[in-house]
C-alpha cells in the first residue's frame, strides 16, 4: 500500500480558504467559554496533550459525571479537533452526538454547546447552518470567543463579505485577540487589501504569547507572503513557526510551497509526501501530483489524483460536502462532467470567489468558456490578489478571444506570484508567450 492510498484513511477536513482560519488558536474549536474544571487550552487539548489524550480525558470524567453538560460540549469540540489534526472525519458525527447531549442536559443558555456545533457545522462546509448557531450562541453569550469567530468564518464563506467585515470588527470590539485578529485579517485579504491584512498579521504575532499563537499567526503571515511571490519572507515566517511547532502541518505545507517557489522541487516533493502521508487534503494531493507531474513522473502522480475519489467518499460518510474541495482538481485531473456538476452545485448554495472561480474554471474545461467569462470577472470582482484565480481568468478570456484582456490576467497572474501552480505557472506562460508572438 503506497503511503498516498494508507494515509487517506487519515483525512482532514478543510476548506479551501476557511480551513487555516478555523484553526486559529484553537479559537473556534477549544473547551467552553465558561468551563468547569475541564481543559480549556488550545483546542481543548490537554497542555502538552495529544487531541486523542484530551478525549480519553473527558470520556473519563463523563463516565463519573455523565450530566456534564460542559464536559458533553467540550468533548464534541474535542472531537471537532481530533478530526482536524488528525484527519478523521469519522469523528465528526461523535462530535455531533456530544453536543446533542449536552443541549439535551442544558437546552436554555448553553452557548458553548451552540458555538460548538457551529464550529461543527463549519468543518461539515454547512455554513447556514454554522451561522445560525453561532448567532444563537450569541444570543446567549455575546462574547463568546468560538460564537463571534465561526460568525465570521460563516459569512466570508457565504460570500457576505461587507457582513463579515462588519462582525470581525464587532467581535474586535467585544473579545480582541489573536482569533479576531487572524480573521480580520483573512477579511482584508479577501478585500485585497493585502497591506493592511499584513499589518493586521504583524500585530497578532507581536501579541502571541504561546507556542500554538506563534506558529498560527506566523504560518499565516508566510502563507500570505507566498501568495504575494514573497517566497523568502515566506521560509523566514514558516520557519519562525516551526520553530514554535515543529511538525506543524500548515507551517510545512508553506514552506515546501515557498521551497517549489524557489525552485527547489525536490526538498518540495519531500515536503509534501511526509504532509500528505499525514493529511491528504486535496489541495495537498493536487500540490504533490502536479510537483510529480512536472517533474516528469506521471505515474505517482495520477496516483495522487485518484486518492481525491476515495478522499471525497470518506468525507461524505463524516457528513463532510466536498464540492468545493474537488472541482478543481477534478477539472484539471479528473472528471471534468463531475466537476462541473460539483462546482455548480457548491455555486447555488453559496456565492464566494472561490465558488465563482471553480464555476467558472469547471465550465471552461468542459468547453464553455462563453459561459465561463462573468464567473471568472465576478472571482476576481472583489480585488483579491491570487494568482490562481487571475489565471483562470487569463486562460478564459484568451479562449473566447479577448486577447488585451488575456494578456493583461495572466502577466497579473505571473507577477504576483510567478509558482502559484507547477502546472498552471507553466501553462501560463506558454499562453503569455503565445498571445505576445502573434
Amino acid at each position: 500500500m503506497t503511503p498516498a492510498t494508507r494515509s487517506v484513511w487519515r483525512l482532514g477536513a478543510g476548506v479551501v480558504g476557511l480551513a487555516f482560519v478555523l484553526t486559529a488558536a484553537g479559537a473556534v474549536l477549544g473547551g467552553p467559554d465558561d468551563a468547569p474544571p475541564v481543559p480549556a487550552a488550545v483546542g481543548a487539548v490537554v497542555p502538552g496533550a495529544a487531541p486523542g489524550q484530551s478525549v480519553r480525558v473527558l470520556q473519563d470524567r463523563l463516565k463519573a459525571r455523565p450530566k456534564d453538560a460542559g464536559a458533553w460540549a467540550a468533548l464534541g469540540a474535542a472531537y471537532v479537533e481530533e478530526a482536524r489534526a488528525d484527519g478523521d472525519p469519522s469523528r465528526y458525527p461523535q462530535a455531533g452526538e456530544a453536543f446533542t447531549r449536552s443541549l439535551g442536559l442544558l437546552p436554555d443558555g448553553n452557548a458553548d454547546a451552540l458555538a460548538g456545533r457551529a464550529a461543527l457545522a463549519a468543518a461539515r462546509h454547512d455554513f447556514p447552518a454554522a451561522l445560525r448557531d453561532a448567532d444563537r450562541a450569541l444570543a446567549v453569550n455575546p462574547y463568546s470567543e468560538r460564537g463571534l469567530a465561526v460568525r465570521i468564518d460563516a459569512l466570508v464563506e457565504l460570500g457576505r463579505y461587507p457582513a463579515a467585515l462588519e462582525a470581525a470588527r464587532q467581535a474586535d470590539a467585544r473579545r480582541p485577540g489573536i482569533p479576531v485578529f487572524t480573521r480580520l485579517a483573512y477579511v482584508r485579504e479577501l478585500r485585497g487589501d493585502t497591506k493592511e491584512a499584513r499589518r493586521v498579521l504583524e500585530l497578532a504575532l507581536d501579541s502571541a504569547s504561546t507556542r500554538a499563537d506563534v506558529a498560527y499567526t506566523a504560518t499565516a503571515l508566510g502563507r500570505l507572503a507566498w501568495s504575494q511571490g514573497g517566497y523568502d519572507e515566506a521560509l523566514r515566517q514558516c520557519g519562525r513557526a516551526l520553530r514554535a511547532a515543529p511538525d506543524n502541518l500548515e507551517a510545512r505545507e508553506c514552506r515546501a510551497r515557498a521551497l517549489a517557489g524557489k525552485g527547489d522541487i525536490p526538498a518540495a516533493v519531500k515536503e509534501f509526501e511526509h504532509i500528505v502521508d499525514r493529511s491528504p487534503l486535496p489541495g495537498r494531493l493536487v500540490a504533490l501530483g502536479e510537483l510529480y507531474e512536472a517533474g516528469g513522473r506521471p505515474g505517482p502522480a495520477r496516483r495522487q489524483y485518484e486518492v481525491l475519489g476515495t478522499w471525497a467518499e470518506l468525507a461524505r460518510a463524516g457528513g463532510v460536502n466536498p464540492d468545493l474541495d474537488t472541482a478543481l482538481a477534478a477539472a484539471d485531473h479528473g472528471d471534468r462532467a463531475a466537476a462541473l456538476r460539483a462546482a455548480r452545485a457548491e455555486w447555488q448554495r453559496r456565492r464566494t470567489v472561490h465558488t465563482e472561480d471553480a464555476l467558472a474554471w469547471a465550465l471552461h474545461r468542459a468547453g464553455r468558456s462563453e459561459e465561463a467569462l462573468p464567473h471568472a470577472r465576478a472571482a476576481t470582482a472583489t480585488g483579491y490578489r491570487d494568482a490562481a484565480l487571475l489565471y483562470h481568468r487569463g486562460m478564459i478570456e484568451r479562449a473566447v478571444g479577448e486577447r488585451a484582456a488575456a494578456r493583461a490576467s495572466l502577466t497579473r497572474a505571473l507577477a504576483l506570484n510567478p509558482a502559484f501552480s507547477p502546472l498552471g505557472a507553466r501553462e501560463a506562460r506558454r499562453a503569455l508567450d503565445g498571445l505576445e508572438a502573434s
